[in-house]
């Protein structure tokens, strides 16, 4: 299996890395609350909580003696998701840390006061949670996934994986984001398909009983590729849409190696759970003293680019020499 990254040299990152010496965690019993769209009991929920609470474990912190945590999920709806970020608001939590928009929104609009880390967002600054990346001036900060600027590079990729695609299925909530990071996907897909000579038609999926439609619609379509915008509730569900286009036999982009570990064709990106992990170093900033209006919201620098060989094989494919040797190759 080989390995590779793309590297980007993207400001208003934190100089922090997993070799650094762990961080004397404060004396001070800290009560942190952990909210996200999920269901408590979800693989998607138990694997971010735990990336969560083992950065903190990696920087000195004990639970029980220097940190509580009070965990919330949304079970997929936003009322419920609002009613739990109004009962951590309500419970006096030291710092919430809200993961995906649909959380941040929710505690967003719970407290003005509480700090908030938001972990994997698309376009905080569109999307109205801080003034700016390297200043964000109120009571939110956290890291951002980058929603709209990676979209060309994905659609670079499709084409060099399939040189004849031209009929593309997007599939996306339209809800899953603000009104103006959203509008900024769309036209970043819209400017890269056209470069690229492809015909998009959108699928709108806002629920996960509309999955099966979209891909049947898809296929019906004739396309010649899925295309996979971000969204917190496809990442949690990334095993339901990969067996969906494996039953439809429609080659996708993905926009995180995680679909490809589960047999998707592509996936490029920054890791979701990676990013949500790197929540707990703002945490400790903010009880040792630091304010979120001070601390520059954390874009990535590492991006995942992967490829199911598997997949590629069982639909056909042969996979380009230079994208071989620029992946991550997973059998």
């Amino acid at each position: 299996m080989k390995r590779r990254h793309f590297i980007a040299a993207l400001g208003g990152t934190l100089a922090l890395g997993p070799r650094l010496a762990r961080a004397q965690a404060s004396s001070k019993l800290a009560r942190v609350g952990l909210l996200i769209p999920s269901a408590l009991g979800a693989p998607a929920t138990i694997e971010n909580f735990s990336a969560v609470r083992r950065a903190f474990a990696e920087l000195g912190y004990i639970e029980g003696q220097n940190i509580v945590f009070e965990q919330r999920g949304g079970d997929g709806s936003a009322g419920r998701l609002a009613a739990n970020a109004a009962e951590l608001v309500a419970s006096k939590v030291d710092v919430i840390i809200a993961i995906a928009t649909p959380a941040a929104r929710a505690a967003q609009q719970a407290t003005k006061t509480i700090p908030i880390v938001v972990g994997s967002v698309g376009d905080p600054v569109q999307d109205g949670f801080v003034e700016s990346l390297s200043y964000p001036g109120g009571n939110i900060t956290g890291t951002t996934f980058l929603g709209p600027e990676l979209v060309p590079k994905r659609f670079a990729l499709l084409r060099e994986m399939l040189p004849i695609a031209s009929r593309i299925a997007v599939l996306w909530n339209p809800n899953a984001f603000g009104e103006k990071t959203t509008a900024g996907m769309l036209a970043q897909t819209a400017d890269a398909a056209k470069a690229l000579g492809m015909e998009l038609r959108y699928f709108d999926v806002v629920g996960l009983d509309q999955l099966e439609r979209a891909f049947s619609e898809a296929a019906d379509w004739h396309a010649d590729s899925i295309f996979q915008f971000p969204n917190p509730t496809f990442f949690e569900n990334r095993k339901r849409l990969v067996d969906l286009a494996a039953k439809h036999r429609l080659p996708a982009m993905y926009n995180a190696r995680e679909f490809v570990e589960v047999g998707g064709l592509l996936g490029y990106g920054a890791s979701p759970v990676v990013q949500n992990a790197r929540t707990a170093v703002y945490v400790d900033k903010i009880i040792k003293g630091a304010r979120p209006a001070d601390l520059p919201v954390e874009q990535p620098t590492i991006f995942d680019f992967a490829i199911n060989r598997t997949t590629a094989k069982t639909l056909g494919i042969e996979i380009p020499i230079t994208l071989l040797a620029a992946a991550e190759v997973i059998d």
